[in-house]
């Protein structure tokens, strides 16, 4: 019995966070293994009337900029798709 080869690529996910008065932002950038790069954003606004809670700040603005992320990955497979297909596709989340 045969199976098949596997092969296994890696990509790199790097996420930095700023915090600004009341905002917190996530920026995330996706390195693939052929070199193609995308980039997203999450941004959140704490009420000024709660506690300082960084660690909650930066959660939240990750899940965001994951979240952006995401959406820009199916894009990009979707624009793939439709390119070796030579038709139209819509990837959904």
């Amino acid at each position: 019995m045969t199976t098949a080869m596997e092969k296994i690529v890696d990509c790199n996910i790097e996420m930095g966070f700023r915090e600004i008065d009341t905002q917190t932002q996530a920026d995330v950038r996706l390195r693939m293994h052929d070199g193609s790069e995308l980039t997203a954003q999450g941004v959140t606004t704490r009420n000024p009337a709660d506690p300082r809670q960084q660690r909650v700040g930066e959660e939240v603005a990750a899940a965001r900029a994951l979240n952006d992320l995401a959406g820009k990955l199916l894009d990009k497979a979707s624009t793939d798709i439709a390119e070796a297909m030579h038709k139209e596709t819509h990837l959904t989340h």
